[in-house]
């Protein structure tokens, strides 16, 4: 049956009805029902009969019952408490009672019997139905699939809620007008939604976000606190923004028609409110010295930049309540502790004399005898807060009652407490002291006398002018003062060993705190500033610039703070008494320890001082970049690296002010020697080069430059130049760098120049006469970078001879002989050298034509006997001629075609040989080379005389052949010449 369809104010379980059976007769159709404190509720059951046995059950004959123990199971509708309220029905086989205007007291468990008493043969029917009532409903929110294009949500609770009773729903904590079902269509798919029923408006739903994640919402964790006056309490909630960031919040006392005000700005005693949030999501509201002018309703607020809370929902309802005792002593002689709220879970604590009376819990205490004995109670875990005592009897009792409970006084400052007390007989001694949490009296056989303690030395005096009134009086107060003060009196038969807490001091250093920064200025800050103390005493505040007066009122200022502003705070009421002054930073500075050469791996320490309240955060920077680190003192061991300019910047809330630079040199040795060079790549002989020295150190190096270990240059230089290196330059080059910290070099660098081949020279081996069948190894050498290729020709031949710096012809004959050079190539150049090889006959050759030569000669002597007769015998008297002219002069070797063919200027290079064979001898030839300048006429050649090399070889002729003589010009036909020309 839905909740549309139902009628009368009847409540079930949302459960499914059990079909049950037991007894093997009775079927309770649901075991378990929950209602709502006075609602009606119905209870079902099925009868099962036989056939022989068919027929209707009048309800005379059935009757339900509470049973409380085995003895007694009363028919309900003669229960005293019940007879009004129950009814019974019954149609066909089903049996119903029905209970009205329910109450808490009526839960428990249910029976049905078809007869009047169990105990004459019959007996329960297991399990019955338990009722459960509870004062305001469970309600909770669910998310129904949507309807159409509409979010559903349907408030629904453990406990079947009443029929045709109406709904409150609340979007985002405010009231959604006209929805009064208990299903709610929004085309809003995004918020918080709750409900609650009409008339319990105080017992909502949680709220619950529609799309499941994060919503508008505030949820609190108790709806209703119960607490004692003087005793503090915590109310908090939860809350989270569908944005996420939360722009300002507060907590606020719910009043009728008025706008919400920050609780902790609202009173002048504000400061016993304090707000704390632990944690993200959660704030705490936190009531000190509870009053009872306190119970209100608490309401949290929260703004986000694009949404408000202004909740239509219920806050948490706190109620502070006083303790006392009452009572007729004159007739009922008890005493009872009265509350007007109770804590949950609480029990009450008794007290007589002063101290606790043990077994005494329940809120009545009977005396039968206690003349002259006080009384006083306080509920447990609030011992601290009892009651008043009272006197059982007439006005004259033993008892202590302090005039305050809790006293809040500013530091430095005078404070007198005082108490009331009376006993039977006159004091022979009485004390104040300090209840010590290490040692709480009365377990001290003898507390100390505050008179006597060193702490308070010179700055307590005891006032008992008045009978039956002592007053403690304590100056020059220090925070550590803060205690629970006592007081003890002795008569001949009594001693006051009480367990009641005295007067408890808080001594309070007023300070200003910055609540809120309102904006950054060029110029100047603005902030919301608040007079804080841990505890406030009653009264106004005054607020002071650079120590004039300025403004009287709340605990609250907003100020302007410009350079050399500062702003203190007092009570109006003890104005001597001041807070410290707030202000922004100023004079900022940075010192450097130590003072003198930083050595690099030593400690430094930079401290930035700065004078600001609040403390100022410390921000350092480096040549102008930021520091990670925010504590007063930057301390390092030093690299190389930490060189550099730094200073600091002291900022509060109130304003920032920077330090002037300071310099750190950190001095060390070199740390790196590194050689470089420029260009970079090849390097080409004729190029400018520069030698480059690096080196970290501080003071700067000096250099000292070696080629091969042989020092070239000394000084601060870090390069070394080369405006047209030469192959010479090429080698390995060092650097060493140096101060009078340390030194070191740098690894050595090659320096590799390149350029074209030089001339080459051309070696022959053997290097004796080469003659004919032997073999000949000839050799061309030329300096060159990079290494030069060797190419071999032969002139008048196109074709390369031989690739290779060695040319060896084996087996070599005359058809070698000519001239040959060599020609040396790289990626720089190319140049050749030429020279002549001559192959002479072997020795068999040289002996046939040395016969040959006799036999001719002989033949031409007999030739010129036989003529020289003739000549004779026909001319008589003519002197005849008798030498015989042989012409053999010098023979040249002349270029090849292909040497012949070169321009004149390349032909420089050519080197000619001039060989001369005597026809006389046949020892072996010798050639030296010299170098010969190209022909260029006679007058040159008498000009450049010197610059020709002759060499020349002559050889033993021997004997001369008869009739044979040498030239007039006694020029020796023998003789070799070779000349080689050196190009200039």
């Amino acid at each position: 049956m839905s909740l549309t369809e139902a009628s009368g104010l009847i409540l079930f379980l949302l459960s499914v009805s059990v079909a049950q059976r037991y007894s093997g007769s009775v079927t309770y159709t649901s075991t378990q029902i929950c209602a709502l404190k006075g609602s009606t509720v119905e209870m079902h059951t099925d009868i099962s009969t036989t056939k022989s046995n068919s027929r209707d059950i009048a309800a005379k004959d059935t009757f339900w019952y509470f049973k409380r123990n085995y003895y007694t199971s009363e028919d309900l509708r003669k229960h005293r408490d019940y007879r009004d309220r129950v009814k019974y029905y019954s149609s066909m086989n089903r049996c119903t009672l029905t209970i009205t205007n329910v109450k808490e007291s009526d839960s428990g468990v249910y029976y049905f019997s078809l007869i009047k008493n169990p105990r004459n043969g019959g007996h329960p029917n297991e399990p019955g139905v338990t009722l459960s009532v509870t004062a305001h409903p469970e309600l909770q929110v669910k998310i129904q699939p949507p309807f159409y294009d509409y979010t559903q949500v349907e408030c629904y609770s453990s406990c079947q809620l009443p029929v045709r009773h109406s709904y409150i729903w609340y979007k985002n904590g405010q009231t959604v007008w006209g929805q009064t079902s208990n299903v709610l269509y929004s085309p809003d798919s995004s918020g918080s939604y709750s409900c609650a029923l009409m008339g319990y408006e105080d017992f909502l739903s949680p709220s619950v976000c529609v799309d499941g994640r994060s919503c508008n919402r505030v949820s609190y964790t108790d709806r209703s606190i119960c607490v004692i006056k003087g005793s503090s309490v915590d109310v908090s909630c939860n809350y989270s923004s569908y944005e996420g960031h939360v722009e300002s919040k507060f907590w606020f006392r719910h009043e009728l028609h008025q706008q919400p005000v920050d609780i902790t700005k609202a009173f002048q005693d504000s400061g016993r409110f304090q707000v704390l949030e632990t944690e993200t999501g959660r704030s705490t509201l936190r009531i000190t010295d509870l009053r009872e002018s306190d119970s209100a309703e608490y309401r949290f607020k929260f703004k986000t930049p694009s949404f408000e809370w202004m909740s239509s929902l219920p806050g948490t309802t706190l109620r502070v309540t006083d303790i006392q005792v009452v009572g007729t002593w004159s007739t009922t002689k008890r005493l009872k502790c009265d509350l007007t709220c109770h804590p949950p879970g609480s029990s009450i604590v008794w007290f007589q004399n002063g101290v606790i009376m043990e077994g005494k819990s329940s809120s009545y205490l009977y005396v039968s005898s206690g003349y002259g004995n006080s009384y006083s109670c306080a509920v447990k875990g609030f011992e601290n807060f009892p009651s008043p005592s009272v006197c059982f009897s007439g006005q004259n009792c033993k008892k202590v009652v302090y005039t305050q409970r809790r006293i809040c006084a500013l530091e430095g400052s005078s404070v007198d407490i005082s108490c009331d007390y009376s006993t039977n007989y006159s004091p022979i001694a009485t004390l104040w002291f300090t209840a010590e949490h290490n040692h709480p009296w009365p377990d001290l056989s003898e507390p100390e006398d505050v008179r006597q303690d060193v702490r308070f030395s010179g700055r307590v005096h005891v006032d008992e002018t008045e009978t039956g009134r002592s007053t403690l009086r304590i100056t020059g107060l220090r925070e550590s003062d803060s205690a629970e003060y006592r007081f003890k009196f002795k008569t001949p038969y009594f001693e006051w060993k009480s367990s009641l807490p005295g007067t408890t001091l808080s001594v309070t250093a007023l300070r200003v705190q910055v609540t809120r920064v309102i904006a950054v200025h060029q110029s100047h800050t603005t902030a919301e500033l608040k007079c804080h103390s841990v505890c406030s005493p009653s009264g106004s505040y005054a607020w002071f610039q650079n120590g004039w007066d300025i403004q009287e009122g709340s605990s609250f200022y907003t100020h302007d703070f410009h350079p050399g502003d500062s702003i203190a705070c007092a009570f109006r009421d003890n104005v001597d008494y001041r807070s410290p002054s707030v202000y922004p930073p100023q004079f900022a500075s940075v010192s450097v320890t130590p003072s003198g050469d930083i050595m690099e791996g030593s400690s430094v320490n930079l401290t930035c001082s700065s004078d600001a309240n609040p403390a100022a955060k410390y921000t350092w920077h480096k040549n102008s970049q930021r520091v990670i680190n925010e504590e007063p003192q930057l301390v390092f061991k030093t690299k190389s690296s930490d060189s550099g300019e730094y200073y600091c910047t002291a900022e509060n809330d109130l304003g920032r002010t920077s330090a002037a630079v300071v310099s750190i040199s950190v001095k060390y040795g070199p740390q790196t020697s590194t050689l470089s060079v420029s260009p970079s790549g090849e390097i080409v002989e004729g190029s400018s080069v520069t030698l480059t020295c690096s080196s970290d150190a501080n003071p700067a190096a000096h250099y000292t430059w070696y080629k091969e270990n042989q020092t070239l240059l000394q000084g601060p230089e870090d390069i070394y130049h080369f405006s047209s290196i030469r192959s010479e330059d090429r080698g390995f080059y060092q650097c060493k760098s140096e101060n009078q910290y340390g030194q070191i070099s740098s690894e050595p660098l090659f320096l590799d120049v390149q350029y074209a081949p030089k001339l080459p020279s051309v070696s022959v081996s053997p290097s004796a006469e080469i003659k004919e069948g032997s073999s000949v190894t000839l050799t061309c050498s030329s300096d060159a970078n990079p290494a030069a290729n060797y190419t071999w020709y032969k002139e008048d031949e196109d074709s390369v001879k031989a690739s290779g710096q060695i040319f060896i012809i084996t087996n070599i004959r005359a058809e070698h002989s000519g001239s040959y050079y060599c020609e040396a190539q790289n990626s720089r150049g190319r140049t050749n050298s030429t020279f002549h090889l001559t192959v002479v006959p072997g020795a068999l050759k040289s002996a046939a034509a040395g016969t040959v030569t006799a036999a001719l000669l002989a033949l031409m002597l007999l030739a010129v006997f036989l003529w020289i007769r003739r000549k004779k015998s026909r001319t008589a008297g003519e002197r005849p001629d008798s030498r015989a002219q042989l012409n053999v002069g010098p023979v040249y070797d002349t270029p090849s075609a292909a040497a012949q063919r070169r321009p004149a200027e390349q032909q420089d290079d050519l080197h000619y040989a001039s060989i001369c064979l005597s026809q006389q001898n046949t020892e072996a030839v010798y050639c030296n080379v010299g170098r010969v300048q190209p022909q260029r006429g006679t007058e040159e050649d008498e000009e450049e005389e010197d610059g020709v090399d002759y060499s020349v070889v002559r050889f033993d002729k021997g004997s001369s052949a008869a009739g044979t003589r040498i030239q007039e010009d006694g020029e020796d036909p023998c003789a070799l010449y070779s000349a080689v020309n050196k190009k200039l």
